[in-house]
């Protein structure tokens, strides 16, 4: 696959994170709407939408950090700087990019880096 068609790739990815992103806030939005029932009804209830509440919002912030990741990768695409590792600077592998093209680090960095973050677990 070739940088152009992975571009194309990114910005289709871009476009189904926005609509993914402002569903979920249009169903988020609280309803007109409550139900009727008991006292410890409207208790479950609110249990339930905190929750649902909470769901939503860690949805969202992955959302938004695979947003950020596929911006990143059309600015390098868009600066000439696309397919080349934010670490070390060497390229990318191929097959890396074709598998994620919001990739900014090579395998090598990349292992590295995860295995930094379980040392300070």
């Amino acid at each position: 696959m070739e940088s152009a068609e992975l571009y194309e790739k990114l910005k289709k990815e871009k476009a189904e994170l926005l609509e993914k992103i402002e569903q979920l806030r249009v169903l988020g939005q609280p309803s007109a709407e409550r139900r009727e029932g008991s006292p410890f009804g409207k208790r479950e209830e609110g249990a339930d939408e905190a929750s649902e509440l909470e769901k939503r919002l860690a949805l969202e912030e992955r959302l938004r950090d695979s947003l950020n990741e596929v911006e990143h990768a059309l600015q390098k695409y868009e600066a000439g700087t696309y397919g080349l590792c934010d670490s070390c600077g060497r390229p990318i592998e191929q097959a890396r990019l074709e598998a994620i093209p919001q990739a900014s680090l090579c395998l090598r960095c990349k292992a590295q880096q995860a295995k930094e973050t379980k040392g300070t677990r």
